[in-house]
């Protein structure tokens, strides 16, 4: 094979790869002059209600949920209790501790977080990420956590979130969560 056939060739394959991993991944700096604001320690405080639904990698439906949400900061550091009620009867709670580390930077640990996750805002949105481990049919996995909140105005946010495991999507979480 003639050597700049097989540059260009590489070339090529490079050039398409970048293009691919580059295309259709969200940047928080899109959402920096969106209104409202998002704070968490701003709406995520005092009583919330959400409810949401678990999708599998294809967009088919898995579970309905909907949650009780109670919020509280002293200074930078937030607390949020979580009491999940699904469909099927399963009952679930997650204690979120939650760290203002900046203007704009968040960590947060809780009880099926593996490690600490980190998020920043932007205008009115949020991105998290963080690993976090889930039970399935009796095994417990680690799967990936790519979080975005979105602010609509100051009762009402809307929440999807990517599950991956080795690269690869495995299912989504879409919420709708309200100040009560």
């Amino acid at each position: 094979m003639n050597p700049k056939t097989t540059i260009i060739k590489f070339a090529l394959a490079l050039f398409s790869l970048t293009w691919l991993t580059g295309c259709g991944s969200a940047s928080l700096e899109n959402h920096a002059d969106t209104t409202p604001e998002l704070k968490l320690e701003t709406f995520f405080d005092g009583e919330l209600m959400a409810y949401g639904i678990v999708l599998d990698r294809s967009g088919n439906l898995l579970r309905r949920f909907d949650a009780k949400l109670i919020a509280t900061w002293d200074g930078d550091n937030g607390e949020i209790k979580e009491w999940f009620s699904f469909a099927d009867g399963e009952r679930s709670t997650r204690v979120w501790n939650l760290i203002k580390t900046g203007d704009n930077t968040y960590t947060g640990t809780a009880n099926d977080v593996v490690g600490t996750a980190y998020g920043e805002t932007q205008g009115s949105a949020l991105y998290w990420k963080y690993d976090l481990e889930i039970e399935v049919d009796g095994s417990t996995y680690e799967v990936v956590l790519d979080d975005w909140m979105f602010l609509m105005d100051d009762k009402r946010l809307f929440n999807k979130t990517e599950m991956s495991k080795f690269g690869f999507k495995v299912g989504e979480v879409i919420l709708y969560i309200e100040k009560l």
